[in-house]
């Protein structure tokens, strides 16, 4: 065991949360010293994202002149993209030029831009920092937006890798008209402008080549006119540049969050029940595009203030110390359950109440 923490079975939740949190800054000092590079966090943010926008723009004017096939465009810039949620996050936690507002905004604007799927960072900043107070409660609206705590179906399916579309079933669910025009509000607030525009296009793109696809299978062809093909030009160059990218990166995303993320039944503050790592071998394709989320994300939940690169360094001695301190690991069977903890006989925290389950 690492340190000199007592015999985790005779710790409380809070105790252990605590050893972790000592080991992982520890590691994470430890490679700042050893790699002094590392302490310059403003210079490695700015070169990360300049990174990830010169990778997106070169691989899609390798696309349209012809270099590069659009299936390779594709996933490169979704991983490129994923690079942006994490700066993204780490900006939400005020990481990068923390006393600077300008080159703190301009590098909140530029993300948003590489990842038009999403919601406004200003606003989503509030959910995100509520997140971590009321981790895994109905209260937590950025996972629940996710489908966190919804039961796997055709429903949840759909919603996990479309913004647009989880806020329409939530809306025909809706019981009150009152609760109706709120997601309504809420959802056209949230993703002014580019998340209307980014979906809008993919379902445009959707719908044009579906009817064509049809029309085929018919035996007959549609007659489009000259604007509409020239419209849908730019927008199919866009499915492969940026629309198709986001799309696989917002599905790989929200899958392996929502389900390594607990929902409905674990203790209020009880940071060892609020997530668990997801880091099986066939979840690597996800992962890929979501930049080992499941595998890196709960240590994040304990150190909140390490930038995603540490975090991905720190990740073997942090599982090490997480799984001594009893973090769950791979607990496939969150998929049947909604993402409840359910807790076995014995386990810290309060019985699960079977309603919940």
């Amino acid at each position: 065991m690492h340190g000199t923490c007592a015999s985790p079975e005779r710790l409380n939740a809070q105790q252990r949360a605590a050893h972790i949190r000592q080991v992982v800054l520890a590691r994470g000092e430890e490679l700042r010293r050893r790699y002094p590079i590392l302490r310059h966090q403003d210079a490695l943010g700015a070169g990360i994202l300049a990174f990830a926008l010169a990778g997106m723009i070169g691989s899609a004017l390798f696309y349209i002149n012809g270099y590069l096939a659009g299936w390779a465009c594709l996933l490169l810039n979704a991983f490129f993209a994923s690079l942006t949620h994490e700066l993204e996050h780490d900006l939400i936690h005020s990481m990068y030029f923390r006393k600077q507002r300008l080159p703190h905004n301009l590098m909140m604007g530029l993300v948003w831009l590489a990842r038009p799927s999403t919601i406004n960072p200003w606003i989503r900043r509030h959910l995100h920092l509520n997140h971590h107070k009321v981790s895994g409660s109905e209260a937590d609206m950025e996972e629940r937006a996710i489908t966190n705590g919804e039961p796997w179906g055709l429903a949840r399916l759909l919603m996990v890798g479309d913004n647009v579309m989880s806020a329409f079933i939530r809306l025909l669910r809706a019981k009150t008209w009152a609760h109706k025009r709120s997601i309504l509000k809420r959802t056209l607030k949230v993703y002014f402008p580019l998340a209307l525009l980014h979906w809008g296009a993919w379902y445009v793109f959707l719908g044009f080549h579906g009817a064509n696809a049809v029309a085929g299978l018919l035996g007959t062809s549609i007659d489009w006119s000259a604007s509409t093909l020239a419209t849908m030009h730019v927008i199919d160059i866009a499915a492969v540049v940026i629309i198709g990218p986001n799309v696989l990166r917002t599905f790989c995303l929200h899958f392996v969050s929502s389900n390594m993320h607990y929902y409905g039944d674990i203790e209020s503050g009880n940071v060892i029940q609020q997530t668990q790592v997801l880091n099986p071998w066939w979840l690597w394709p996800l992962q890929a595009f979501c930049f080992n989320f499941g595998s890196s994300h709960g240590i994040h939940h304990f150190v909140v203030k390490e930038p995603f690169y540490i975090r991905q360094l720190t990740v073997p001695v942090a599982h090490e110390v997480m799984r001594e301190m009893g973090v769950r690991f791979n607990d496939f069977g969150t998929f049947g359950r909604a993402n409840r903890f359910v807790r076995e006989e014995g386990a810290v925290g309060e019985k699960v109440n079977a309603a919940q389950v």
